[in-house]
């Protein structure tokens, strides 16, 4: 009776923890409907507008999402990609830009644009505006380059374990596959 219960006990652990961790990662995607996402095959990061202020973890977030990337088939080049990324937010408990993303791209002209006629799903973060951020967010946007429109842009929100950075990069990781996993739309 003891090994049955025990087995019971290990088997609703299981499903709590892995519940937990599933809710804990929390994305949103919108895009736009008309672009056509089978022509974008290279991109390149937007520079920030300032320094990162924790360099090391931004080049981490850059790298995982570049390793996603690949993995669709997307080529980074220095310049003149077919799209031009640009994330935002912060990796941290504190201030929305803690980790020291940019919230503007500095690649010159006007701000890209979101065609509201043509677009999908979610509209972007509301969190940013404040200034705590109880848990890590990250914002992508992928902007067409040649029309400078936005044509797709997701959000994931990863609690973090302050007292475990390690683990911290290993949620980060994760979070950044599940946003990318809805990269590109899959058209109904």
């Amino acid at each position: 009776m003891n090994v049955v219960l025990s087995k019971l006990r290990l088997g609703l652990l299981v499903v709590v923890v892995t519940t937990t961790n599933a809710l804990a990662q929390k994305v949103s995607v919108g895009y736009d409907k008309s672009a056509e996402f089978s022509n974008y095959a290279s991109y390149t990061w937007g520079e920030p507008a300032l320094p990162p202020k924790r360099p090391l973890l931004y080049a981490s977030i850059i790298g995982s999402i570049d390793y996603e990337l690949k993995a669709k088939g997307l080529k980074r080049v220095d310049s003149n990609g077919d799209l031009i990324l640009i994330p935002a937010g912060g990796m941290e408990f504190g201030l929305s830009s803690a980790a020291g993303m940019p919230t503007m791209p500095s690649y010159g002209g006007a701000p890209p644009a979101i065609d509201a006629t043509m677009w999908s799903g979610a509209s972007g973060p509301s969190n940013l505006t404040s200034s705590y951020v109880p848990e890590g967010t990250l914002v992508l946007s992928f902007v067409d380059r040649q029309s400078n429109k936005i044509i797709w842009a997701g959000t994931v929100r990863q609690k973090l374990e302050v007292e475990n950075k390690k683990r911290s990069l290993e949620l980060i990781d994760k979070a950044i596959a599940k946003l990318l996993k809805q990269y590109p739309p899959q058209k109904k």
